[in-house]
């Protein structure tokens, strides 16, 4: 947030900045080693990376694949994380993503649920459709939850 607002007169720089603040990467320091980063800090980086580049974002419409990018997010950036994942569903990319958070979930146009379990007691196809879908299917953990 900081960078944002010292670089606020060069939008080269500027831009980005904000970028990572809607991804809930505004504590990240100037030159931290990408080393440092969880899984989920490292995806939230790349995504910014495609955000902030022109020439990808008008392209073609991508397919972008998330392994749960609202790990260790508080819930005001899970929401605006859903902001940034609404603005590329409207600018016409697909998003797959794994997660578990319940917010997520709800703002989703089809949930597949695999399971039961975890491991070797999981992988099968459990339901699959819409949240509102999901919330009828008797055999969805998600049910009661959506």
């Amino acid at each position: 947030e900081q960078a944002s607002a010292f670089f606020r007169d060069v939008p080269s720089i500027r831009q980005p900045a904000e970028t990572l603040c809607e991804l809930g990467l505004a504590y990240l320091k100037l030159g931290q080693p990408a080393t440092s980063l969880s899984g989920g800090e490292a995806q939230r980086l790349k995504l910014a990376r495609f955000l902030t580049q022109p020439s990808r974002r008008t392209r073609c419409p991508a397919l972008l694949v998330l392994d749960e990018p609202t790990a260790g997010l508080h819930p005001h950036d899970v929401i605006r994380l859903l902001h940034v994942f609404r603005r590329l569903l409207d600018a016409g990319h697909t998003l797959c993503v794994v997660e578990h958070q319940l917010d997520v979930l709800r703002a989703a146009d089809w949930i597949i649920e695999l399971g039961p379990g975890a491991g070797p007691d999981g992988g099968r196809l459990i339901a699959a459709g819409p949240p509102a879908e999901l919330r009828r299917h008797r055999s969805s953990s998600l049910a009661g939850l959506l």
